[in-house]
């Protein structure tokens, strides 16, 4: 299974559909070097979501919707890109719900039965409209079992990717621990030695 947005940080994807939203996470400018926006550009979006639908097709097994976007599109999923990473650092962070919570516009949704009695959700709408229901579909299915809370948003603010916590206890704040939690608490490490320098009366001179 290939996610190009998450492939391209090294990181192992989210199990199933949440996969997508990790994905579409990932098209975020992120990473050392930093990687290009994918949301910034139209050719660059449409492609990425032509791959990203696919993906969540095999991942689920349920057919993808065909989305073409044109740029006001583009800008209003870069938006709505910009309110999830905010809703799941919130989450990471353990922050309440309450003033400066990112807000969503209201997103339509299509539930159907089939004959097996099965019920199912489906994305509704059109342009980014449709991939937004679709990602919020994936949060809320997740939500139920517990798993949105393991998809997280790397704490070191040089690297920001989006990541599958797969910690037992489900408090891992890095992608990798090694590559940034280490080089966080290094940096807060000598910015503390800094301000104790700086705090330091200067020697008495006679």
């Amino acid at each position: 299974m290939t996610w190009s947005a998450t492939d391209r940080y090294g990181m192992d994807a989210a199990p199933g559909g949440l996969a997508f939203v990790q994905d579409l996470l990932n098209t975020f400018s992120a990473g050392k070097p930093r990687k290009p926006d994918w949301l910034e550009d139209l050719g660059a979006a449409q492609v990425w979501l032509d791959a990203a639908l696919s993906g969540w097709s095999r991942a689920t097994g349920r057919r993808a919707p065909v989305v073409e976007l044109d740029d006001r599109d583009r800008e209003s999923l870069h938006d709505f890109r910009g309110s999830l990473r905010r809703m799941l650092a919130r989450q990471g962070d353990g922050a309440s719900p309450g003033p400066g919570s990112p807000a969503f516009p209201s997103m339509a949704a299509s539930v159907r039965v089939d004959e097996s009695g099965t019920i199912t959700t489906e994305a509704a709408g059109t342009g980014w409209r449709r991939v937004a229901s679709l990602a919020l579909i994936e949060c809320f299915e997740a939500q139920q079992t517990d798993a949105l809370r393991r998809l997280k948003i790397c704490r070191n603010e040089r690297c920001a990717c989006a990541f599958f916590d797969r910690s037992r206890n489900k408090t891992g704040v890095w992608h990798d621990v090694r590559v940034c939690g280490n080089a966080t608490n290094l940096r807060a490490y000598r910015a503390r030695q800094r301000a104790q320098t700086a705090d330091r009366p200067a020697p008495v001179t006679e």
